[in-house]
C-alpha cells in the first residue's frame, strides 16, 4: 500500500489488488471443497482416526477377534489337556536373559513340595532348569474349528517342560489356552446376540415411528413393561428354563437368544425418536407419491440415514451381552462345561479360599475387563463421529 499527493493536495489512497497469501487461501479452498464433496461415511472415518483413544481400542478389539479365528493355533495346550503334575501351578514368568546371556524367550521349571500342615503344593522356580520355548512347533492335536486334524502350535514349551503363563487350575489346565479358547466363544455371544437385538429393536421401532397413532402407543406400553423387569433375575430365570439334557451348542444359542430378546427396548426407542423426526422429510414424501410401500420407505430410505447412529448403538450394546454372559456363567445359569467362556472360568473363582490361595484364577477377568473397555472406548469415537458435521474436520 502506497501514498502519493493529487493535485488537488489530497492523498490518494492505493490498495494492492493481489489476495494476501494467495497460495493459503487456495489450499483452504480445496480443503473445504473436499471436505464438502466427501460421502458421509469418508467424512465419518476421517472423524473417527482423530480420536486416538477409540483408534487404540478399534485395534485392540481387532486383534481379540482375530485371534478367535486361530484360537487351536495360538493356544499352546488343548482345552481339556490335563498336567497332573502341575495342580494349581503360578504362572511361569517369561524370560529373555539367564546369568546375564541373551538365551531368548524361555521359563524356569518348578520344583513342588506338599505343605501338609496347610494341604496345599507350594512351587518355587528352579533357575537349572531352562526351559527355552518353542515356535511353530508340534504340540497337542486339535481339530481346526471342529474339521481339519492339526497339532500346529503358535508356541510351545520345551522338550520335557512346561509353559504356563498364567498358571493352571484344579485340574492341572493351562488358564492362558483355555482364556484363548473361551474368548470364541465370549465375543461371538456378543455379536450373535446383538443380531437378535438388532432384528426385533428395528423392527418394531420402525414400524412404531413410522405409522404412529394406536400402533405407536401399543408398541410403546409393550416396550414399558419389557423394560420394568430388572434384566439380571430375567436373564437368570430364563436361563434356568433351559433343558438341562440340551447339548452345549443348544444351550449357547439359547443364552444368545435370551441375552438379544431383553435388550432390544432401548434401540426400538431410538429407531422410533429418528423416524418420528425423519418421515416428514421431503424424500420420504416423494418416495411414498412415487408408490414404495412402508417396508421400502423405511428399510431403503429412513434406515440409511441414520445407519451411523445404529453401528454406534451396537457397539455401546456388544459389551452389555458379553457381560450378560459372564455374569450368567459365573453363577452357574449360562454355558456349563465343558464349553469354555470367561464366565465358565471365572465360575471356578467362586470360593473366595480359592482366589486367597490361587489368585491368578482370577486372570480370566482380565480379558473382560479390557474388552469391555475397549467397546466403551469404541463407540464414544463412534457416537462422535456418527455426527461428522457437528465441526470441522479433515
Amino acid at each position: 500500500m502506497s501514498t502519493a499527493p493529487s493535485g488537488d493536495g489530497k492523498l490518494e489512497h492505493f490498495v494492492s489488488p493481489e489476495p494476501f497469501a494467495p497460495h493459503e487461501d487456495e489450499q483452504l479452498t480445496r480443503e473445504q471443497e473436499r471436505f464438502y464433496r466427501a460421502s458421509q461415511w469418508k467424512v465419518m472415518w476421517w472423524k473417527f482416526r482423530r480420536h486416538r483413544v477409540a483408534v487404540i481400542a478399534a485395534v485392540i478389539l481387532a486383534l481379540f477377534y482375530a485371534s478367535t479365528l486361530v484360537s487351536e493355533l495360538i493356544a499352546p495346550y488343548g482345552v481339556a489337556t490335563r498336567n497332573i503334575t502341575h495342580i494349581y501351578a503360578p504362572p511361569q514368568e517369561l524370560r529373555l536373559f539367564h546369568e546375564g546371556r541373551l538365551v531368548g524367550p524361555f521359563v524356569y521349571g518348578y520344583d513342588m513340595q506338599l505343605d501338609m500342615d496347610a494341604l496345599i503344593r507350594r512351587y518355587t522356580p528352579n533357575t537349572g532348569q531352562v526351559q527355552p520355548l518353542r515356535f511353530f512347533c508340534r504340540g497337542d492335536a486339535y481339530r481346526f474349528w471342529g474339521l481339519v486334524e492339526a497339532n500346529v502350535h503358535l508356541f510351545c514349551p520345551a522338550q520335557g517342560g512346561t509353559v504356563f503363563l498364567m498358571g493352571t487350575d484344579r485340574l492341572g489346565r493351562d488358564l492362558f489356552s483355555r482364556i484363548v479358547y473361551g474368548t470364541r466363544i465370549s465375543l461371538t455371544v456378543g455379536l450373535l446376540g446383538i443380531i437378535v437385538s438388532f432384528t426385533i429393536g428395528i423392527t418394531l421401532g420402525g414400524i412404531s415411528g413410522y405409522f404412529g397413532g394406536r400402533i405407536d402407543t401399543l408398541i410403546q406400553r409393550f416396550i414399558e413393561m419389557v423394560s420394568s423387569f430388572p434384566e439380571l433375575p430375567l436373564w437368570m430365570a430364563l436361563s434356568a428354563a433351559l433343558p438341562v439334557n440340551w447339548s452345549p451348542i443348544l444351550v449357547y444359542f439359547g443364552i444368545t437368544i435370551i441375552l438379544g430378546l431383553l435388550d432390544w427396548p432401548g434401540l426400538a426407542r431410538a429407531v422410533r425418536s429418528k423416524l418420528l423426526a425423519l418421515r416428514e422429510e421431503d424424500f420420504v414424501t416423494a418416495a411414498v407419491l412415487m408408490g414404495a410401500g412402508p417396508g421400502r420407505v423405511i428399510g431403503r430410505h429412513l434406515l440409511p440415514s441414520f445407519t451411523s447412529h445404529l453401528i454406534a448403538s451396537a457397539t455401546l450394546s456388544v459389551p452389555g451381552m458379553i457381560m450378560g454372559e459372564t455374569a450368567l456363567s459365573f453363577l452357574g445359569l449360562g454355558l456349563r462345561p465343558p464349553v469354555t467362556s470367561w464366565g465358565v472360568l471365572l465360575n471356578e473363582a467362586q470360593n473366595i479360599n480359592v482366589v486367597a490361595l490361587y489368585p491368578w484364577l482370577m486372570l480370566a477377568g482380565v480379558p473382560v475387563l479390557i474388552v469391555v473397555l475397549a467397546f466403551n472406548f469404541m463407540g464414544d469415537g463412534l457416537r462422535d463421529a456418527a455426527d461428522p458435521y457437528s465441526s470441522a474436520t479433515k
